[in-house]
């Protein structure tokens, strides 16, 4: 139990989880409530006075890295975005580690497997042309242009990753986020890699296995709509293996 603060101070009850890759427990803490709060700031208020020892991520605090992701009473959230009045549930929080990955520690996770992932997906690009050669125009208008346009501010937060039931009873699936990244290149014109890619997406980890729950899109801070490019993916690939190439 963490020390008990003022009697007249308004307090936050959390309970955040502590451990490692074998096992853990969540503890309790008692946090001073404040005006315009943060998830984010309570787990720092944490850290710096009462337990040096709690390890989590965070690097920019205004939404644009994605690092401080964690769960929050259930749900994957930007921690740095996410304030605590919104989020309360009878006075109390319970913050923990994102969901379908390894814990490193404490709220730490091991984004390893979800980066492996994105490889797999073939989400690199290959160039089709070289320095030599005169810059591809693609207008902003095009088909092709726009679906990027849609799909293309991911930040690799794994809120969609966390939130993604599949991913959860198929941990061989390649998840929301590098299947989303799949399909900007998928509408690359500039791109050499498509054959491969398709096969990549299309394999037994790949794009059909998504059960076009939302999830992914419920809770992307960035409020792209990784379903939407899993379907075209669907499509793309279901094109390409009737007309043999994949």
């Amino acid at each position: 139990m963490a020390r008990r603060l003022g009697l007249h101070q308004e307090v936050l009850q959390v309970n955040v989880w502590r451990g490692n890759a074998s096992g853990g427990k969540h503890c309790h803490y008692e946090v001073p409530s404040l005006e315009s709060q943060t998830i984010l700031d309570v787990v720092t208020w944490i850290q710096r006075n009462l337990d040096p020892k709690l390890s989590y991520r965070f690097a920019c605090r205004v939404g644009m890295c994605g690092t401080c992701a964690m769960m929050v009473n259930g749900k994957p959230r930007w921690t740095c975005r996410t304030h605590v009045r919104k989020v309360l549930d009878n006075n109390t929080l319970t913050i923990e580690p994102l969901r379908n990955l390894p814990v490193i520690k404490d709220l730490a996770c091991d984004m390893s497997e979800f980066f492996d992932k994105w490889d797999r997906a073939q989400g690199r690009f290959h160039p089709s042309k070289t320095r030599s050669d005169d810059v591809v125009r693609i207008p902003p208008t095009s088909v092709h242009r726009t679906q990027v346009d849609a799909a293309i501010e991911c930040i690799n937060c794994a809120i969609c990753y966390a939130a993604c039931d599949v991913v959860q009873w198929n941990p061989d699936y390649l998840g929301p986020a590098a299947l989303n990244r799949a399909w900007t290149l998928v509408n690359d014109v500039r791109d050499n890699n498509q054959t491969v890619r398709l096969r990549a997406v299309s394999s037994d980890a790949g794009c059909h296995n998504c059960h076009s729950h939302q999830s992914c899109t419920t809770y992307c801070p960035n409020e792209i709509n990784p379903t939407a490019s899993i379907a075209g993916l669907k499509r793309a690939t279901a094109k390409a293996t009737l007309s043999g190439k994949i």
